[in-house]
């Protein structure tokens, strides 16, 4: 089976993704990506096919997965039917921005349980209430707190690792990279997030990989997991608040024209859709939260 080179949805700056799924299925194709993953199956049930070696999966059970391991969630149909699938995903490249911070000493031992856990491992039933509440804090902390959750998490699944077994054997290395030395989806990716501020329309982005609208699409979401639109909405809203927690004096209109939204009901509907309030609700909970903590 052909293992795709997936793109995680992420912003520029940003060191980790969390990201939360509700589907009918979980993503159906063999892929890999250059960030480790903790997955947690929220609901849904099926198969983890990992390299060569299959593991069952069912509600509450979580899955560490190493950096570019070849990986699938295969969803197991009832009747002929899929149930729903949730998930919430911890994504980090631990050779990315993190790469220096774990080169320092006091992260030895988290640097060490990386290098020797790239095979991934499944977190014992005994120990899930204690990860899935890392992970909740995680989810649930603001910028200032969130590398520190982080860590957190980490030495509690460093912990944990000694007492598990690999996913898989051995691992699979694969050469994924272009004659240029970069995949065509990172290229493209790349390109969405140096030009997001501007009119970037599908055809613009079609055209820069030399396919067709209808056959970019394809490849975008077979690659990446979401649309073209929902993964240029998802780096404009993450950059309009990042200006709006930065207590700009500019108007959220103007913020909004600069980040690439040339509509401001488009960027109201599109902000509560991806962070379930209105700009200047989540810039008041923001500011709220900070100054309560200082």
């Amino acid at each position: 089976m052909k293992t795709l080179q997936f793109n995680v949805p992420t912003t520029q700056g940003q060191s980790l993704t969390i990201q939360e799924d509700v589907m009918d299925s979980f993503y159906p194709h063999l892929h890999r990506h250059q960030e480790a993953q903790l997955m947690w199956i929220k609901k849904g049930k099926g198969v983890l096919v990992v390299e060569d070696t299959l593991h069952p999966f069912k509600e509450n059970d979580i899955f560490f997965l190493g950096a570019n391991q070849p990986h699938v969630f295969k969803s197991m149909s009832q009747d002929g039917l899929l149930n729903e699938s949730r998930s919430i995903s911890i994504f980090f490249d631990p050779n990315g921005k993190l790469k220096s911070l774990f080169s320092l000493g006091e992260f030895d031992s988290l640097n060490h349980f990386i290098q020797s856990n790239s095979r991934g491992f499944k977190v014992p039933d005994t120990y899930f209430q204690q990860i899935s509440e890392r992970v909740v804090q995680l989810k649930e902390a603001d910028e200032l707190d969130k590398l520190m959750q982080f860590f957190y998490l980490l030495r509690s699944l460093a912990m944990i690792s000694k007492e598990t077994d690999p996913l898989c054997v051995e691992r699979i290395e694969f050469n994924h990279e272009s004659s240029s030395g970069v995949s065509r989806i990172t290229l493209i990716c790349n390109y969405i997030k140096e030009n997001f501020k501007n009119e970037l329309t599908l055809e613009d982005v079609a055209n820069y990989a030399n396919l067709t609208p209808q056959a970019f699409c394809r490849y975008f979401k077979k690659h990446c997991g979401v649309t073209f639109v929902s993964y240029l909405n998802r780096i404009r809203i993450k950059e309009v608040c990042n200006q709006l927690n930065e207590d700009h004096l500019e108007s959220v209109s103007f913020i909004a024209y600069n980040c690439g939204f040339n509509s401001i009901t488009n960027f109201n509907r599109v902000f509560k859709q991806i962070r379930g309030c209105n700009p200047k609700e989540y810039a008041d909970n923001y500011k709220n939260t900070v100054f309560a903590e200082i």
